[in-house]
């Protein structure tokens, strides 16, 4: 019987991140062009504008007070841009955001109803760092019930888990808006203060929270990316090549519920900052592994917010109006894109 030989070559070949070597090297072009922005950002941030004189006492002490502001952008740009790409790989759609679980509509709801039932001692209560460890917990909480109960059924699927997410965010919504019309003109222009994602709503206190949990989330779809790759691959091929779908998917979710919640409870709602971060990242990264899409959104989330928080700030004296502009941009670019693609 004659044997059949195997080629060496055949048994090792393997497929890269990139589909073609000009390809890799525009993307690490882009990780140091982006990086370089993201660098000099931090410096405007820190330095432009400052009334101190260069080198002295007072100068150093203001540039520590804006340290935060930058830490704010790092954390909610991270969060944003790496939970919108696992979110869209899991549920195999680039067009749906994280916001369609309801993380958003159950913030405004829980800032609702504190101004509702204590007035301006609400909005007070809401500040620091237990009320902020509060609500991530509650998101948690949430999305916890909700992936548990919609994945791990004998009908577990996707689109359902979705259609519930879009339901209860409604509901939600519905909800604050009852109450918003209850509300005091003052007690509405204190939870519009809240409601509107702003850097400035972020409290230093909140940073050796966020940062924990931020760290664990990435560190774990960093450590996962190989299976995210499958995941993105479809599930009857991530199936065929071994991945345990559910679990994976199930698990990746708790991971973007943990980034959500940071970020929402850190500067409040910002629904389309997360997909116009995505839907830079695929079209500069040009490869589908997560782990780069990961390193490319994080610079490309930091220059969007950074630079929209420079120039509004010292350009046009209206830092608070960086959640609006981002959102305008980024609702626009939903729209292009869902246009151009024809379909969700």
């Amino acid at each position: 019987m004659a044997e059949v030989s195997v080629r060496p070559d055949a048994r090792t070949a393997r497929s890269g991140a990139f589909p073609t070597t000009d390809a890799a090297r525009r993307y690490r072009l882009l990780v140091a062009v982006f990086a370089v922005a993201a660098v000099l950002i931090a410096a405007g941030i820190l330095w432009w504008d400052n009334p101190a004189p260069v080198g002295t006492a007072g100068f150093w002490r203001i540039v520590e007070l804006r340290v935060s502001s930058v830490a704010v952008i790092a954390v909610v740009a991270i969060c944003q841009g790496i939970a919108t790409i696992t979110f869209q790989t899991v549920t195999a759609n680039r067009i749906v955001t994280p916001s369609l679980m309801g993380f958003e509509s159950l913030y405004t709801a829980i800032s609702t109803a504190a101004i509702f039932l204590f007035g301006a001692a609400g909005a007070i209560a809401l500040q620091g760092a237990g009320p902020y460890l509060l609500q991530i917990v509650v998101m948690l909480v949430f999305s916890g019930i909700l992936y548990g109960w919609l994945l791990s059924g004998r009908y577990a699927n996707v689109q359902i888990m979705l259609l519930v997410g879009i339901i209860l965010g409604g509901a939600l919504a519905a909800f604050s808006t009852f109450l918003q019309r209850l509300l005091t003109p003052t007690e509405f222009d204190l939870l519009t203060a809240r409601l509107i994602g702003s850097v400035a709503n972020a409290d230093v206190t909140y940073l050796p929270i966020a940062v924990p949990l931020l760290a664990v989330a990435v560190a774990a779809l960093w450590i996962g990316g190989g299976r995210l790759n499958l995941l993105g691959l479809g599930r009857p091929v991530a199936l065929s090549l071994g991945s345990s779908h559910r679990r994976d998917s199930i698990l990746a979710l708790l991971m973007v519920s943990i980034l959500m919640a940071v970020s929402t409870s850190l500067i409040g709602p910002m629904t389309f900052f997360g997909f116009l971060v995505a839907m830079l990242t695929y079209q500069l990264a040009d490869t589908f592994d997560h782990r780069r899409m990961f390193a490319m959104s994080a610079l490309v989330g930091f220059v969007v917010l950074g630079g929209a928080y420079v120039v509004l700030k010292h350009a046009f004296y209206a830092a608070g109006s960086v959640g609006i502009i981002v959102e305008i941009v980024g609702g626009t670019a939903f729209l292009i894109h869902l246009l151009r693609k024809g379909r969700l």
